[in-house]
């Protein structure tokens, strides 16, 4: 689990939800493009909950880890839409090979069966 920072708040997200959010947020910048998304997070009650966030060329958004996190909010039908997105308005991979690689990949995760 990471802590997303946004605007002036905070909430937890699922470490997959936080790559493809980030990294659909940049694409939508190197675009000049803005979206709103929801993803699922925890709330500040521990419940689990969807936000909805306005992403763009101005999000400052950055996430932080989260030590003994308990729950894990990923929803892979969110996360692929993320990255479908992604892909759409970023059709290049980055070169970045150390992209956020803490965090296993989309595809990653499903050829080893583990969603």
């Amino acid at each position: 689990m990471r802590k997303l920072y946004y605007s002036s708040g905070q909430m937890f997200i699922g470490d997959r939800t936080c790559k493809a959010l980030l990294r659909y947020a940049r694409a939508l910048a190197v675009v000049g493009k803005s979206d709103v998304v929801s993803i699922p997070i925890i709330n500040e009650g521990g419940a689990r909950a969807l936000a909805h966030l306005i992403i763009g060329p101005a999000s400052q958004l950055f996430s932080t880890p989260v030590e003994h996190a308990t729950d894990d909010p990923d929803d892979p039908e969110i996360i692929a839409e993320l990255e479908a997105q992604t892909l759409i308005n970023e059709p290049s991979r980055p070169a970045w090979p150390l992209e956020m690689e803490d965090v296993p990949s989309l595809e990653d995760l499903m050829a080893s069966g583990d969603l």
